[in-house]
């Protein structure tokens, strides 16, 4: 029995979901087909009822002309009415500029002016024969020969600190060996190099050590 009652309560369940569901349909059907004809009137209607009447144009008012000033009379200058200031004079004013005397003590060349190379030095200390004497001459020369194309060079490169040593190793030698001529060159180039470094007075030094290499090389041959 319990099952009976059950279905027949399902039943009528699903049968008012049914006419729920057609009442829903009708009532859908029934508003599209009234929205459809009020459509369809809206396109049969005259265009006149249609269009929103326009707002009257308003009349515009004439605006009131401006009125025209009276110009004012300019007064025209004529060529005489106009006086031509003369113009000022410039005058020129002469700045004397002190010249200054140019300070060449740096640039100063030495006068390099030795007397003849003596060796009396190396004969007193050394005991040596005047045979003896031309040797050992013979090999500074050959020293100074060899040191002097490095000189150049290190000039060429403006480089006062190798140009100081080297000028240092030949100058102990000539100083050992005697006074005078490439001894006390030597002494003043070697000298200048450790403070100074004005190219012009440095290539002035080594042409002289070319010079008096050649009067030592004439006095021993």
């Amino acid at each position: 029995m319990e099952f009976i009652m059950l279905g027949t309560i399902l039943l009528s369940i699903f049968a008012l979901a049914i006419v729920w569901v057609i009442y829903v349909e009708y009532k859908n059907t029934q508003k599209y087909k009234k929205e459809r004809d009020e459509k369809r009137q809206l396109r049969k209607a005259p265009p006149s009822e249609l269009k929103a009447e326009k707002p009257p144009k308003e009349e515009k008012k004439p605006e009131p002309e401006p009125k025209s000033e009276p110009l004012e009379e300019k007064a025209v200058l004529t060529p005489k009415a106009v006086e031509t200031e003369p113009e000022p004079e410039i005058i020129h004013e002469e700045v004397k500029v002190e010249e200054k005397p140019e300070v060449t003590a740096e640039k100063e060349l030495p006068p390099c002016n030795y007397p003849p190379f003596d060796h009396s030095r190396m004969i007193e200390s050394l005991g040596l024969t005047e045979e003896d004497a031309k040797e050992f001459m013979a090999e500074l020369i050959s020293q100074i020969e060899t040191q002097l194309p490095l000189i150049k060079e290190e000039m060429r490169k403006a480089d006062f600190h190798q140009l100081e040593k080297l000028t240092h190793s030949i100058k102990g030698s000539a100083t050992n060996l005697g006074t005078g001529g490439v001894s006390d060159l030597l002494v003043d180039f070697n000298t200048y190099l450790k403070k100074g470094s004005n190219k012009e007075i440095a290539e002035y030094y080594i042409a002289a050590l070319e010079t008096y290499t050649e009067k030592l090389k004439a006095q021993y041959a």
